[in-house]
């Protein structure tokens, strides 16, 4: 006798009590919610000078960044954020206030960038990066920087944070 497959969230409906079509399984009523990615990341520092990451793996491979990537389950933002500088800079810091959140509607993601403050001045590259180095203000690759929402951190870090959050036009 064959045995059938239970074919998972495969219908598109709009569930009861909602407002959004959903994949919903037939069999079970399970309903599949798809949500925004969030990322986390961090302006970190040492001696007045700002730590970048130049990316190594696509989008943007080659161009600098923050140390940033997407959350994990079990973790705070702050400790994501933490997490991400040592993959990718192999760096310690210690996580102090949020600089701002960053919201990118058409990819879908909030982005949560803190300051943090590295512990000493050691850093290498981690296995997303090509490289990292400490920049002066004035010596950041403001025109070789990967991602709208890198400026505009490095930006509110500079004025002090705040405001917390902004909105990216939609056609961004």
């Amino acid at each position: 006798m064959k045995q059938t497959r239970n074919p998972g969230p495969s219908v598109k409906a709009v569930p009861e009590g909602d407002n959004r079509t959903r994949l919903i399984c037939p069999d079970c009523g399970y309903v599949e919610y798809t949500n925004p990615k969030v990322v986390v990341g961090a302006v970190c520092t040492w001696n007045d000078k700002i730590l970048l990451c130049r990316r190594a793996i696509p989008p943007s491979r080659g161009l600098w960044t923050l140390p940033a990537g997407f959350m994990e389950m079990t973790e705070t933002t702050a400790e994501g954020a933490a997490r991400e500088v040592w993959e990718e800079a192999t760096a310690r810091v210690c996580v102090e206030d949020l600089i701002g959140i960053y919201e990118v509607p058409r990819i879908s993601q909030v982005q949560f960038f803190y300051r943090a403050a590295m512990v000493d001045s050691d850093c290498a590259a981690g296995e997303e990066s090509l490289e990292v180095n400490l920049f002066a203000w004035d010596d950041i690759p403001w025109d070789q920087l990967a991602f709208p929402s890198v400026p505009w951190v490095l930006e509110r870090y500079k004025a002090g944070g705040g405001p917390w959050f902004t909105k990216v036009p939609i056609n961004s």
